[in-house]
Formats: structure tokens, C-alpha cells, sequence
């Protein structure tokens, strides 16, 4: 029975492994074209139509690049679609979702102490609010606001803020920087897929049929396509956040996410500008590090926000507190982990429990045990280096604690 777990850890690295992959290759060619596109010259001779071209040197070789604003004038005979990136990083980025907050719902998405949810509740207001998230961006940006991008930004902005701090009131402070970053990489997933492509496909079908493409289009593309490019850094450091209890596990961890998607558009709006040679707007560092200072000055400010505070043990809890051995497996977290693991750090240089996994009671070992499990049966990853010296005899007995408690 113990396969089943570590089977599932090797699933969940293999999983966040192509999440990572995918994404490297849409961030890529996203943050490619975005500075292509600024970097677009018009220069006399250009074809029917072109906006402007480039040329780049790469592996050798040279490239002569041109961008039509609508269309050329025929269709070509060769033409590559960049979508598949887009879509598998959401994929993917859902399956991680599934496999470590929802299969893992009372660990890692439900905090009692924040709002006490079932499992299938917590999971369904997961998923319901990913796809409200897109419906009312959607709405916004198909309304008079869309001729003034500005403003659309500032209220995509507010939106983000609300859905930020509405987050940590219902999931886990993990889960709920995790979930903002799914709501943000969601409408931008969506955004390739409801539009931008869509988008792409009416152009080509009137090339095809030899009528002129509506520039209308390429409009609305070009607008979806802006607020992926500014949104794509923060949501690196939600997705990031769940290995940083400073960033999720503290009493502003919503004012925190807030303030980076403000620092994602200091850092592009720099080099979007250097891109299209329109300036050097060196003020954006000193802001974006005043930025960065506030985050971190927020984060020594009240307690932690999950405070996992002992309660009476659930029924999957029960199973490993009241199997042989449990004893011993306690005593040897608490004297082997518990000095980090804990609500009041004894452990030099440590200001929050890393992750905010707590280690004291028998809750929170019961609670906990699968993750024990792996790190510290299984595996040596913990403790770090082995700091506390915890015996190959500890080892094996955590080992034969869990087997024994999931055969039962």
C-alpha cells in the first residue's frame, strides 16, 4: 500500500515538471514577440501591408523578420500557430491543482481556523472561481473601457486586490496565493483561446476567401495579448509562493500578492520600453525595490495566518494516531523537527515554521503524516542535512508506522 504514496509523489513531480516545461515555452515565445513587436522598424521598400521588420541574429545565422498589422496579401503556404504553449501550461497548471490541493484538500486548501469548508465545497469554489474570474474580465474588456486601456488595467488591477484578499479569507494562506495566481493564469490561458486565436482564424479565412481582413481583430488580440505580457511575472511568483511561508503564511500575505502584480508592471513597462527605443526608464528599479521592501516589511508584521490550532483529530487523522507506534513516531518528530516545525521558532535564523507545517501536538503529526512519510521515512530529505541526527532506526520506524496505519 505505501507504492500508492510514493507513486503519487513521482506523479506530482512529473506533472510539475511538464507545468514547468510548458511554461518556459509559453513565457518564452510570449515575452519573444512582445519585444519583436516593439522593436519593429519601418524602413522604406516594405511590402503591401507590412507594419515594420527586424533583423536578428541567432545560432549562427541571420533572420529578416516583418510584421503585417492585419494581414499580407495572400496566405502564405507555411504558417506556424503558437497556441499549444498556452494551453498545455494551463492543463498542466490545473493537474498540479487537482493532485496537491485537492487530493490533498484538508492539508494544503482548507485552514479550519480561516473558514472550517468540506472538502467537495472548498473544491467546488476552486474551480467556480477560476471560471467567474474569466467571465468578468471577459465582459470588461468587450465593454467601453476596452478604448481605454488604462483604465481597464486599474480596475483589472482592483479586481486582482479584492480577489486577493477574498482568497485568504475562505483557503489556506498557501492556497490562497496558489488560487491567485490560477485565477490570473486562467484569463490569460483564456485569452489565447477565446480570442487571440479565434481572432487569428477570422483573418485567415477571409485571406482564404481573398476578402480584407477586418483590422478589428488584431485589435482586440493586440489588447488580450498587453495584459498577458504585463500579468506574466506575478503570476511566476504566485506559483513560486507556496515554498515561502514569508510570502503566503503571514497577516498581509493579500496586500503582499497585491503589491507584485504592481512590481510585474514596473519590470515590463522597462524593458517593454528599452524593446520599443522609446527610453531608458531607469525609475522603475528604484521603485520596484521600494516595492520589494514594503513586501518584505509586511511580512514580519502579526503572526503567521495559519495557526493549525489543535482541534479534536479528524477520522483520517485517527487512523495514524491510533496505530501501533505512534508513540514513538511523535516523540521522534517533536525531538527531530519540532524545533522548526513549530509555532514559536527555536531554531536560529527561522522567523516562520517552514511551509507553516507545524510539528507539536498529535494532531499535527497525525495530520501531517504522509508528508513525514516521504520527507523523513523514505527519504532524508529531512531534516536538512540531517541538523537533529535522526537514526536510520527513526527512520524505518516512521516507515513501518505509515504502512502499518494505510494497511489498516
Amino acid at each position: 500500500m505505501y507504492d500508492f504514496a510514493v507513486v503519487w509523489e513521482w506523479l506530482a513531480f512529473a506533472v510539475r515538471w511538464l507545468h514547468v516545461i510548458t511554461g518556459i515555452a509559453w513565457i518564452g515565445s510570449s515575452f519573444y514577440f512582445v519585444a519583436l513587436d516593439l522593436g519593429l522598424r519601418k524602413v522604406p521598400g516594405l511590402p503591401v501591408g507590412a507594419h515594420g521588420e527586424e533583423w536578428q541574429v541567432h545560432g549562427g545565422g541571420f533572420y529578416h523578420i516583418q510584421k503585417y498589422l492585419v494581414a499580407p496579401e495572400r496566405m502564405p503556404d507555411h504558417l506556424v500557430w503558437f497556441k499549444w504553449e498556452s494551453y498545455a501550461t494551463w492543463l498542466s497548471g490545473f493537474a498540479m491543482l487537482a493532485i496537491v490541493y485537492y487530493a490533498g484538500a484538508e492539508i494544503f486548501l482548507i485552514d479550519p481556523t480561516v473558514m472550517p469548508l468540506s472538502v467537495p465545497f472548498a473544491i467546488m469554489i476552486s474551480m467556480a472561481s477560476l471560471g467567474v474570474g474569466w467571465v468578468l474580465y471577459d465582459n470588461l474588456c468587450k465593454s467601453r473601457l476596452a478604448e481605454n486601456p488604462t483604465s481597464l488595467m486599474v480596475l483589472l488591477f482592483l479586481i486582482l486586490v479584492v480577489m486577493a484578499w477574498g482568497y485568504t479569507q475562505v483557503f489556506s494562506g498557501r492556497a490562497a496565493l496558489l488560487h491567485l495566481g490560477a485565477f490570473t493564469a486562467t484569463i490569460m490561458s483564456a485569452n489565447v483561446f477565446f480570442v487571440i486565436m479565434p481572432n487569428q482564424r477570422i483573418v485567415v479565412a477571409d485571406l482564404k476567401a481573398g476578402r480584407t481582413p477586418d483590422p478589428k481583430y488584431g485589435k482586440i488580440a493586440k489588447l488580450r495579448s498587453t495584459h498577458n505580457n504585463y500579468l506574466t511575472l506575478p503570476v511566476i511568483f504566485l506559483m513560486l509562493s507556496n515554498h515561502y511561508p514569508l510570502a503566503f503564511g503571514t497577516e498581509y500575505n493579500w496586500l503582499i500578492a497585491s503589491l507584485v502584480f504592481l512590481m510585474g508592471v514596473t519590470i515590463r513597462h522597462y524593458f517593454n520600453t528599452i524593446h520599443a527605443g522609446t527610453g531608458n526608464p531607469t525609475w522603475t528599479w528604484p521603485a520596484t525595490a521600494a516595492l520589494f521592501v514594503i513586501i518584505m516589511w509586511l511580512s514580519t508584521i502579526g503572526g503567521p495566518t495559519e495557526t493549525n490550532e489543535d482541534q479534536a483529530l479528524t477520522r483520517f487523522q485517527q487512523q495514524f494516531a491510533s496505530t501501533e507506534g505512534f508513540g514513538d513516531v511523535a516523540d521522534t518528530v517533536r525531538g527531530r523537527c519540532s524545533m522548526c516545525h513549530a509555532r514559536e521558532i527555536y531554531w536560529p535564523g527561522l522567523i516562520h515554521a517552514p511551509k507553516s507545517v507545524y510539528l507539536e501536538t498529535d494532531q499535527d503529526i497525525a495530520a501531517r503524516a504522509r508528508e513525514i512519510y516521504l520527507q523523513a521515512g523514505r527519504s532524508h530529505a529531512m531534516p536538512p542535512g540531517n541538523v537533529s541526527g535522526m537514526e536510520p532506526v527513526e527512520r524505518q520506524r516512521i516507515v513501518d508506522w505509515y504502512d502499518a496505519a494505510v494497511a489498516g
